[in-house]
Formats: C-alpha cells, sequence, structure tokens
C-alpha cells in the first residue's frame, strides 16, 4: 500500500478466530441440510437446501453480531469475541451474499431480462403484505452489508475520521432491520412461515433486550457519586482492582480512573481508534489496553 500504511497482519488470534468462524458457518450449513433432507423424508431438489440454507446462517449471523457489544458491557469474557468482530462483519457478508446470487440467479436468472430488472419490476404489488416484494428488502440490506464489508478495513476509518466511520458502521442496524422484514415477509410464501416467525421474533426480542440491559447499566454507571463544587466522588482506591480502572461520570464525560504500578491516573475512556470504552479494558505491559482492538496508552501521560 501506500506510504504510511502496511500489509494487514494476521496475528494468532485473528487466525485461530477465522478459523473458528468459518468451521462453525461449515457446521451450520451441514446441520441445515441434513435437518432439511431428515424433514423432506425424501431427497428435495438442490435449490430447496442451496438457497435458504446461506440465508438462515447469514442471518443468525447477524444476530450474533449485533448482541456481542451489550454482552461484552455486561460480562467482560465476551470481549474476546468482540475483539475481531468485523471479521465477523465480512464473512457474514460474503455468506449472505451467497444467498443473494442463489436466489436471484434461480428465480431470476432464466429469462431475457437482466436478473436485477427482473427483482425489481416482476412484482408491483406492494399493497399486500402477504404479496409484498420483499426481495428489494433483502437486496437494500445486502447493499449496505456490502459497504460495511467494504469500509471494515482501517484504511477507511483513518481517512473518514472515527466520528464518520462509527456513524457509518451504524447503519448495520437499517440492514438488521430490512433483512428481518426480508425473511418476516418471504416466510409468508411458505407453510413454515410460523416456525420461521417464532425463531425471528426470539432473536429480534433477545438483540433488544441485551441493548436494553446494556444502556440500562451503563446509565447506572453515569449517574454520579455525590458531585459538589466541582468534584466528583469517584470511590476509593481500594475498590479499583489492581490494573483495572473504573470509569465515572463528569457532565457529559467519562473518565477512566486507573489503577496500576505507579499508582493512579484519569484517561478519557474514549479510545482514540473506534470510540472503544477503555475503562472496560485492563493494563498490560504498563499501558492501558482498550478492549476492543488492543490500542495501549500510557497511563502517565494518555
Amino acid at each position: 500500500m501506500s506510504l504510511g500504511y502496511r500489509v494487514v497482519q494476521w496475528s494468532r488470534h485473528k487466525q485461530v478466530y477465522d478459523l473458528c468462524v468459518g468451521g462453525g458457518i461449515i457446521l451450520f450449513l451441514t446441520v441445515f441440510v441434513l435437518v432439511a433432507l431428515l424433514r423432506s423424508g425424501g431427497a428435495p431438489a438442490p435449490e430447496v437446501l442451496a438457497i435458504p440454507a446461506p440465508g438462515a446462517c447469514a442471518i443468525v449471523l447477524l444476530h450474533v453480531i449485533l448482541c456481542i457489544e451489550p454482552l461484552a458491557r455486561l460480562n467482560p469474557r465476551f470481549l474476546l469475541i468482540l475483539y475481531n468482530r468485523r471479521h465477523l462483519g465480512v464473512m457474514t457478508f460474503f455468506v449472505a451474499l451467497a444467498h443473494g446470487l442463489l436466489s436471484i440467479g434461480y428465480y431470476h436468472g432464466f429469462g431475457t431480462v437482466n436478473p436485477l430488472i427482473s427483482l425489481l419490476a416482476s412484482n408491483t404489488n406492494h399493497t399486500s403484505i402477504s404479496a409484498f416484494l420483499f426481495q428489494v428488502l433483502g437486496l437494500g440490506g445486502l447493499i449496505i452489508m456490502f459497504v460495511l464489508a467494504a469500509t471494515s478495513h482501517d484504511f477507511w476509518l483513518k481517512n473518514l475520521s472515527a466520528v464518520t466511520w462509527k456513524r457509518l458502521q451504524m447503519l448495520a442496524y437499517v440492514a438488521y432491520a430490512a433483512l428481518v422484514a426480508y425473511v418476516a415477509l418471504g416466510a409468508m410464501q411458505s407453510e413454515r412461515a410460523s416456525i420461521v416467525a417464532s425463531l425471528l421474533l426470539g432473536g429480534v426480542a433477545l438483540v433488544s433486550v441485551l441493548h436494553i440491559a446494556a444502556a440500562l447499566r451503563e446509565r447506572r454507571g453515569d449517574q454520579l457519586a455525590g458531585a459538589t463544587d466541582g468534584w466528583v466522588d469517584a470511590g476509593s482506591v481500594a475498590e479499583i482492582s489492581m490494573d483495572r480502572a473504573r470509569i465515572v461520570c463528569a457532565g457529559a464525560e467519562r473518565i477512566a480512573i486507573v489503577r496500576h504500578a505507579s499508582g493512579v491516573s484519569a484517561v478519557t475512556n474514549i479510545c482514540a481508534h473506534q470510540g472503544g470504552p477503555l475503562g472496560e479494558g485492563k493494563v498490560v505491559d504498563g499501558c492501558i489496553t482498550c478492549p476492543w482492538h488492543g490500542w495501549q496508552y500510557r497511563p502517565q501521560d494518555g
């Protein structure tokens, strides 16, 4: 790459992470096909298995992605999964892309019209929920996922700025809403609607509950423990574990008070990389280490 950038280096942790995710995807697809074969009691057409399998895998992965961050805030054990979440997002896009290509190719690829034009023009019944052109919602969600995957590299983070990049990544929730509607409306076209709807509703409820729980916990942490004359009572130093931090809120700013071998330091809780919560990390090799992607800061001067 150009001066100032270097080729991405996959650490052992990233390699193990990617192997686990890839193995999990293969396992899911295998189990999905086997279960479908058992339920059918025969030998269904290949497209009956090839199209829904990656689609189901992609929507499950998307739920996992959206659950990781609130889980990590509720329990630090999940930080290990959060660390390389962008890898998981890129893999989810490719699985969703496989489903999209198979769907468009099978349902719209055998005519004389361009498959995309056929998809957009084949159904103009937008007033009926059961007959709604749900494929458009899936296409829209897939396009957003492509943008997120294409800009996931730190090259874009650096050139777009952390704030702009983070706002762009928040489009994942828009993609999620579109794909949930795509699955729900698509399920109405078959007899499995009740099963799919129940599973999908459970997934949406899980994502919502986890985000609400994490927000409530963070809000409780933001409440001041007695602020008088501009001073904020952050508690006793003994209450902070060694090489850990306590997050306090002073007005609109969150501060991480870190206890380390040289004493106690107060730094901003916002990591300069992606706005990660420094106070939820720990001191590693004498440096405050962000739990999201491992950026490190000297506690003496930030």
